[in-house]
């Protein structure tokens, strides 16, 4: 798809994931209207966690709402855009086991408003952002077609969001493709298990496994995952769902030693109890996605890791 001068939405453009979906699309050419949560100090400054002052600047329009509030609804409904990707969300998992109902009530709240503009507004195209969280722990490399087996408040919330989005391509004609990441690393991210350990690991501290290290993620770098969401609005809106992942699991306690070989970090790694809701195994199929677009990974786990630690360097000290 050419992206010069399209109009897009993205929604959550300020998060890890969206920050580096609008640095392409603007890259490319295209018109972005960028939707980030409200914050006094964002209305003010308009500064951001994750976007650039010159993201910023290139920015079509930038909208600052609460999502899960109904007003956003119309404000979204006014907007004219041939595509809208969905990315906003409480995603911190933890959180979801403290505050379960405030995360719940977060996603499924704004993903519903998204839908409800998406009716009145009939954009092209809307790739909602699910999660791999959905399908719990499975024993063999993950399908789209796999049970969904929420493990924790956040996952049981992105199920809803997931499959209350398709209700509304089957009962409204919302042109919708869902898309189903696994677990995404890379600069801006701070709070999952790869930036974790590399911090610790840069600032000599314990690096904590939970239970016995052998659980699994697929780690998929952030640049790949942003190029299958681009692949995948260039397909038809018929609700289909996309797993996006390696293909390769990599065991946690495997993670933490090789964090600590290219640190060259003298950090000790300490066991600790299993997580809550701990996910014993993750490893996406993604036959689906390379059929329908040819995408394919770019980065190894070395290489992305290698990307990551520069990226942390540079900002060790404002973490």
């Amino acid at each position: 798809m050419n992206w010069r001068d399209r109009t897009v939405l993205v929604t959550g453009a300020d998060g890890f994931i969206g920050s580096h979906l609008v640095d392409e699309l603007l890259l490319r050419g295209a018109r972005v209207l960028a939707v980030v949560r409200r914050t006094s100090r964002s209305q003010v400054t308009r500064r951001f966690h994750n976007l650039s002052p010159q993201a910023v600047g290139k920015l079509r329009t930038l909208i600052q709402t609460d999502l899960a509030d109904p007003s956003a609804i119309a404000e979204l409904a006014a907007v004219q855009a041939d595509t809208w990707f969905h990315l906003a969300a409480d995603a911190y998992v933890p959180a979801s086991l403290t505050q379960p109902s405030s995360v719940i009530r977060t996603n499924i709240t704004s993903t519903v408003n998204v839908l409800e503009a998406a009716r009145i507004a009939k954009p092209r195209h809307l790739l909602l952002t699910s999660s791999s969280e959905i399908y719990g722990s499975h024993d063999t490399a993950i399908t789209e077609q796999y049970p969904l087996r929420p493990a924790t408040p956040y996952a049981a919330s992105k199920v809803a969001c997931d499959r209350i989005a398709w209700s509304y391509h089957n009962s409204f004609g919302v042109p919708l493709t869902i898309v189903r990441p696994f677990n995404c690393y890379g600069p801006r991210h701070v709070y999952d298990v790869v930036p974790i350990f590399l911090v610790r690991a840069l600032r000599g501290e314990p690096i904590l496994v939970n239970g016995k290290g052998s659980q699994t993620r697929d780690l998929t770098y952030v640049q790949d995952t942003v190029n299958a969401f681009l692949s995948l609005a260039e397909l038809a809106p018929v609700g289909d769902s996309y797993n996006i992942g390696t293909g390769v699991d990599h065991d946690i306690l495997g993670l933490a030693e090789l964090v600590l070989r290219i640190t060259a970090s003298k950090s000790e790694i300490r066991m600790g109890p299993p997580r809550a809701g701990e996910v014993d195994m993750l490893r996406a199929d993604s036959t689906k996605l390379r059929r329908a677009t040819g995408w394919a990974p770019q980065h190894s786990l070395a290489e992305g890791l290698a990307k990551n630690l520069s990226w942390l360097r540079e900002h060790l000290e404002e973490l």
